[in-house]
């Protein structure tokens, strides 16, 4: 037998050994009395850890009775004195909890991993019952727990093992966080929500000194230098060590072009010369700012205007093919590249092998600003989003925790990266990785982009369902074979499109949530962990899937701000490492959509009992249609302008969304004015200067008596939702 206080020192100098651990309100653990600790599982060594950061306290676990009766390990757990856990049915189970109610109700601290098993997915999973079945009755205090950082640890399931992986360092940084007691009663879903937003908490402590983007390529490319890093379709292939050379040299031209000038603007498609130009920019210490030219001159005008940009990096080629003026300031990227003799490029190529990495990357921390990304809003004025190295990092480090993509992926990069997917998920996110990229600036040009998937033995698509319906026209599965996720969003997947992409090409489409404001993803569906009797759900169609590690999320009531029970509607609130710096030069909008370090998403949404998030509604003032954003209010107020008599009497009028097989959404309008009819104004909209993405249809034009009005004398935004589906139903042929 070996004596408790001997087990817990040996415990003690292991974890000192392997691990340094940073230990979060501690002081939670009651000195004196029972308390039933609930954490995550990510490792073998959980049990251990959360022992040794709860110092005052000896804690009995809940461990599976294989591990309890191993030879190597019984003398150790029966001196720490676990309770082993049968997987032999219901009796066996309960004989284990009748265990830890028993310890619980002689004054022991007792912990148990709800979630059941080790993450294989590197998601929080559900929570069991289990622990409710524990509790029933006790007055005890319930604390969640969560520890951080674990997964990638080489006792955790990252890389599809637990064993065989070469630690990420020595010792192993890990963060232990105690929440506050919940709230009697407690339930799985309470609990399991409690060690979420200590996860969030968490991950805000992950900052790394010198942690920036360009700091990463760096190590990346030079420990990947022979690889394949990146291709267009124009037949343009990178090795890592070609791309960091490339990067350094246009940054040394932007460093020299620029002078002090903070912000230079990216007018480019999504192709090599787009990524290397982003990347050039950041390694000149420059904010990397790329212009929407789909939004037209003004916005872009408006968007240089806000980042004070004086030069613009663009393309000769791209401006002839996409019909845009140059822009002020333009600097070609063809005649740069022009103008690097053969010394320079020598110069450039020794400098990305050889000099110091301290000396290469910029100056900046991880708080420093990495880009700012325009979106319109509820108002249609463009909101500079600002994102900081260390919300990208972190979001691309969730992505890659739950997906495990490596060298021998290769990413398909077809979304603008003007979009904040796009920039953080066909840029960087393959940098981080190791993994390669392949550009084409068309995402709904399939037929190229069935080419590229199979020429390349592409890995990991990212679209949207309207995308994807083309692709299922034109595309053939042996082009998709190669093919391991299709992540899509930006607009709602409608299950028939799902089975179909499924039934052509036999992957699954995996739907995701987020948007700019946090970097961008917030939730998304993973494929099922299924070996054996081991199985561990990632995708629930019909919900965005499950909040990445670090990023909490909440329901609350509009009105009162409440949270909400699982499966009840209401608010979406976001958190996380991702969460963006503010809107540039707006603070009080930037304070309008922070609720005590929440960010109010404006969406309506509920969580069910598992964790899956679902998205049911959107308050905010626009639509999404065919994956852009498209605001209803300057929609609205062209309208007017049209619709104004000789008074300059216009009347009320409504922009909605209504859902669209196609495009995810489509524009409908509610108007009351008398001296229009539909047909007149759907033509003198086409006429106007608005993008013919943010037209309604003639049928979706409806003149009526009167909008819909709330008690207070404001505009129901649900009941002109309602009442132009109602009109949209009646109308049995469109008017031509």
């Amino acid at each position: 037998m070996i004596p408790l206080f001997l087990a817990r020192f040996g415990v003690r100098c292991l974890i000192a050994l392997l691990y340094r651990v940073r230990v979060r309100g501690a002081e939670n653990v009651p000195a004196q009395g029972g308390a039933l600790l609930v954490s995550n599982h990510v490792s073998l060594m959980d049990g251990l850890l959360v022992g040794w950061a709860a110092r005052h306290r000896h804690v009995r676990f809940l461990i599976w009775r294989p591990y309890y009766e191993h030879w190597a390990f019984r003398g150790l757990l029966r001196a720490l004195r676990t309770i082993p856990v049968d997987a032999g049915g219901p009796r066996a189970m309960t004989a284990a909890m009748q265990s830890a109610r028993r310890e619980l109700e002689a004054g022991h601290v007792v912990c148990i991993f709800a979630e059941g098993s080790i993450t294989r997915t590197g998601n929080l999973l559900p929570f069991k019952r289990g622990m409710e079945k524990i509790i029933d009755g006790l007055d005890v205090p319930v604390i969640p727990v969560h520890l951080d950082r674990m997964w990638g640890s080489i006792f955790s399931f990252a890389g599809g093992r637990f064993f065989g992986k070469r630690p990420r360092g020595w010792p192993y940084l890990v963060t232990a966080s105690f929440g506050a007691p919940l709230p009697a009663p407690v339930t799985a879903w309470a609990a399991r929500q409690g060690v979420q937003e200590l996860g969030s908490d968490a991950a805000q402590l992950t900052r790394e000194t010198g942690a920036t983007l360009p700091a990463r390529f760096i190590r990346v490319a030079r420990r990947n230098w022979g690889q394949f890093a990146m291709a267009d379709s124009t037949g343009r292939e990178l090795t890592y060590g070609r791309a960091l050379t490339a990067a350094v040299l246009l940054a040394g031209y932007i460093r020299q072009r620029a002078g002090s000038e903070t912000m230079i603007g990216l007018l480019l498609p999504a192709t090599v010369g787009g990524a290397l130009a982003n990347l050039g920019v950041s390694l000149a210490g420059k904010v990397p700012v790329n212009l929407n030219f789909t939004g037209g001159k003004e916005a872009m005008a408006y968007a240089a205007a806000q980042c004070e940009i004086r030069t613009v990096i663009t393309s000769k080629v791209f401006l002839a093919k996409a019909k845009l003026d140059a822009p002020e300031g333009a600097d070609y990227l063809e005649d740069i590249l022009a103008s690097m003799n053969k010394s320079a490029k020598l110069r450039g190529l020794l400098k990305a092998r050889l000099m110091p990495a301290a000396l290469l990357k910029p100056k900046g921390g991880p708080d420093s600003l990495a880009t700012v990304i325009f979106s319109s809003g509820s108002t249609g004025v463009p909101k500079g989003v600002m994102i900081s190295h260390f919300n990208l990092a972190t979001n691309i480090d969730a992505v890659l925790q739950i997906y495990s993509l490596d060298q021998r992926d290769r990413i398909i990069g077809v979304l603008p990266l003007f979009h904040s997917f796009g920039f953080m998920a066909t840029v960087w996110l393959p940098l981080f990785a190791g993994a390669g990229v392949v550009y084409h600036p068309n995402p709904s040009d399939a037929k190229t982009i069935g080419e590229l998937v199979h020429k390349y033995k592409g890995t990991f698509l990212l679209s949207t369902p309207t995308f994807c319906g083309t692709y299922m026209r034109k595309c053939t599965r042996e082009q998709f074979a190669s093919l391991r996720f299709v992540v899509v969003g930006a607009e709602k997947l409608r299950e028939p499109v799902r089975e179909e992409f499924e039934e052509i090409f036999g992957i699954d489409l995996l739907q995701g949530y987020g948007m700019t404001e946090m970097s961008p993803v917030v939730a998304v569906n993973t494929p099922d962990y299924r070996v054996g009797k081991e199985i561990q759900i990632g995708t629930k169609h019909g919900t965005v899937g499950l909040p990445i590690p670090g990023v909490a999320v909440r329901i609350v009531d509009p009105e009162t701000s409440e949270p909400l029970p699982p499966g009840q509607e209401g608010m979406l609130l976001v958190k996380g490492p991702n969460k963006m710096l503010g809107y540039l030069k707006q603070p009080e909008r930037t304070a309008q959509v922070f609720q005590d370090g929440w960010y109010v998403t404006g969406d309506i949404a509920k969580i069910d009992e598992d964790g899956f998030l679902a998205i049911t509604d959107r308050l905010s003032r626009f639509s999404k249609v065919g994956g852009e954003m498209v605001p209803h209010l300057l929609v609205e107020d062209m309208i007017g302008k049209i619709c104004q008599d000789s008074s300059g009497n216009a009347g009320p009028c409504a922009v909605t969304g209504l859902p669209d097989e196609r495009k995810g959404e489509r524009l409908a309008v509610l108007y009351t004015a008398p001296n229009i009819t539909p047909e007149e104004l759907w033509r003198r909209l086409s006429e106007t200067d608005l993008p013919k993405l943010w037209l309604p249809k003639l049928e979706n034009i409806h003149q009526v008596d009167e909008l819909p009005l709330l008690g207070t004398g404001k505009l129901d935004l649900r009941g002109v939702r309602t009442r132009a589906l109602e009109l949209a139903n009646a109308t049995s042929e469109p008017r031509q």
